[in-house]
């Protein structure tokens, strides 16, 4: 169990570097966010499964899986209002970008 649990904290450690990796290197604020959020919801959440496995008192498992739902639940959608908040300041997105449904779905003056 400590092999599987030093191996699931190895893979979270990877997510959180690419995370951290993605914020410096990612051109907007849209992007980099997205980045982050990845990083904090795959990283930490293997990060606290992977000590899971270590840990053989079901006290400390219980916290961290209350605390792995916690962050699936609340990281994406906090990203989420922090997106819109930026689009509806006006923070332009990269130029070589593709998409932007939020400007899809604004509502067009009759």
């Amino acid at each position: 169990m400590i092999i599987i649990g030093i191996v699931i904290i190895v893979i979270g450690l990877f997510f959180d570097f690419c995370g951290s990796l993605g914020i410096v290197r990612l051109p907007d604020v849209y992007n980099r966010l997205q980045a982050a959020t990845k990083g904090v919801t795959l990283g930490t959440c293997g990060i606290l499964i992977g000590i899971c496995f270590m840990s053989h008192q079901s006290v400390f498992v219980i916290k961290c899986l209350l605390c792995c739902i916690l962050l699936m639940l609340t990281s994406p959608i906090s990203t989420h209002a922090l997106v819109r908040a930026a689009h509806i300041a006006g923070i332009k997105l990269w130029d070589k970008s593709v998409v932007d449904k939020y400007e899809e779905d604004k509502p067009k003056p009759e």
